[in-house]
């Protein structure tokens, strides 16, 4: 029997033992559904506490409860380990470690460097690699190949396998999770690109998408991240103009969406977060360079949003002048770390941002926020005040930057002098005397 075939049966009669290296927001969810289809999975992390919890049944994943993890750990389908030495009898490596960008705004593959390293040390013949974590067109084909078969001696095409099929986890979601969003599937070659389909097939509950290369596998990603940063620029810039119009851009937004065709509603705020988003638009714009190809309309949009949290300084400031105060020695709440609304992640949150430049300007910051206790930027920690009447009521200027549901908001308004909310968080309140919307 070939290589491939007994790939394929051991996939579909679920004999296949499955590796996963980074169980973070990508890779956990991914190895529980795995393991709940009756997979033996196999996690490798670098962080010795994730693997100590895992292995305890602890989540550390907002979409990932402590009862699912339970099971399929109790049950011995899933358990983590530190050392990539458990990769030696797998038969599919997933790849889902962060890809970041360094201080020049570069794209920093060095974590799947080393996952290719690891794996490549210990590769077999028939294996099977896919690479989930999001990065530029070619990464797969240009760099990951080459680093596999140098440092097993294997060749790709013949002696193994390698796809790539972008995450597309957007934590918080309750409607759409690893389960059932749809998938999309590129191979190094065709036979790998099948392989990898018919593994995913297998674990979720949607449709499997199938494209001619890793390529356009990759670029697929890029262009879903992209359209969302660009639409997302827009907004806010046409935030800024209706504010100096005095237009109410909520209201308009309302407005444009009455139309049944050819528009999508997108919506303003202090800046963009997460892994995503803020960062996948500077992967193509890296790569572009490398064809000579401009992409001004995407750094532009990249430009628009990082302004943002700068902006709503700006904003804050000229509110407080109102009341003759400045931004120095003033006291200010922020509501919400979390780059988006009822979640606990705070990866490349606007607010983190925003806090810093009240600090650099003098102001007296505390925060709120009912999914993080503490949280670290530039090496400092930071700590949540509990929310009560004094922490408001003592505040010249009490911020929000994320629309947690779990905010009392008529509590928020009736104990806060003055509010500048940038999510319209407080759109069900009819009194907005001391409110001020982005």
């Amino acid at each position: 029997m070939l290589e491939k075939d007994i790939l394929y049966k051991k996939i579909r009669d679920k004999t296949a033992v499955i590796g996963v290296i980074g169980l973070g927001y990508v890779g956990l969810p991914l190895a529980v559904i795995a393991a709940k289809k009756g997979y033996k999975v196999i996690g490798v992390e670098t962080q010795e506490a994730k693997v100590s919890k895992i292995n305890q049944a602890v989540s550390y994943i907002d979409d990932i409860n402590d009862e699912d993890l339970k099971m399929v750990v109790s049950c011995g389908y899933l358990k983590a380990a530190f050392d990539y030495e458990v990769l030696n009898n797998v038969d599919i490596v997933i790849i889902c470690v962060p890809t970041p960008l360094d201080k020049y705004q570069y794209p920093d593959v060095s974590y799947i460097k080393k996952s290719a390293e690891e794996i490549g040390k210990r590769l077999n013949k028939g294996m099977l690699v896919v690479l989930e974590s999001t990065t530029y067109p070619g990464t797969t084909e240009e760099l990951l190949c080459p680093i596999l078969q140098m440092n097993s001696g294997l060749v790709c095409k013949s002696d193994f396998y390698l796809a790539f099929s972008p995450e597309r986890i957007d934590p918080g979601n309750n409607i759409y999770r690893v389960n059932n969003i749809p998938k999309v599937v590129g191979g190094i070659d065709k036979e790998s690109a099948k392989l990898a389909a018919e593994f995913y097939r297998c674990i979720i509950d949607a449709a499997v998408h199938e494209v001619t290369s890793t390529k356009v596998a990759e670029m697929s990603k890029i262009l879903e991240n992209t359209y969302r940063n660009v639409n997302i620029g827009l907004i806010n810039e046409m935030a800024i103009l209706c504010n100096k119009m005095e237009i109410s851009i909520w209201e308009v937004i309302e407005a444009a969406k009455t139309k049944p065709y050819g528009f999508q509603a997108f919506y303003p705020g202090p800046g963009l977060g997460g892994h995503c988003i803020p960062l996948d638009p500077y992967y193509l714009a890296w790569k572009a360079r490398e064809f000579g190809c401009p992409t001004k309309l995407i750094e532009m949009s990249g430009e628009i949003n990082n302004y943002m949290p700068q902006y709503i300084v700006e904003r804050s400031a000229k509110i407080l002048n109102r009341f003759n105060k400045s931004l120095k020695s003033s006291k200010i709440v922020v509501l919400g770390i979390a780059y988006k609304n009822d979640i606990s992640d705070y990866r490349e949150s606007p607010s983190l941002k925003i806090i810093n430049y009240f600090i650099k300007e003098g102001s007296e910051v505390k925060f709120n926020d009912p999914y993080i206790e503490s949280y670290f930027y530039n090496g400092a920690k930071y700590n949540s005040s509990n929310m009560t009447s004094d922490l408001l009521s003592h505040a010249d200027l009490v911020v929000i930057t994320t629309a947690h549901e779990k905010y009392d908001y008529d509590f928020i308004q009736k104990n806060s002098r003055y509010i500048f909310d940038t999510k319209n968080a407080t759109k069900a309140l009819e009194n907005k005397e001391n409110i001020e919307l982005l």
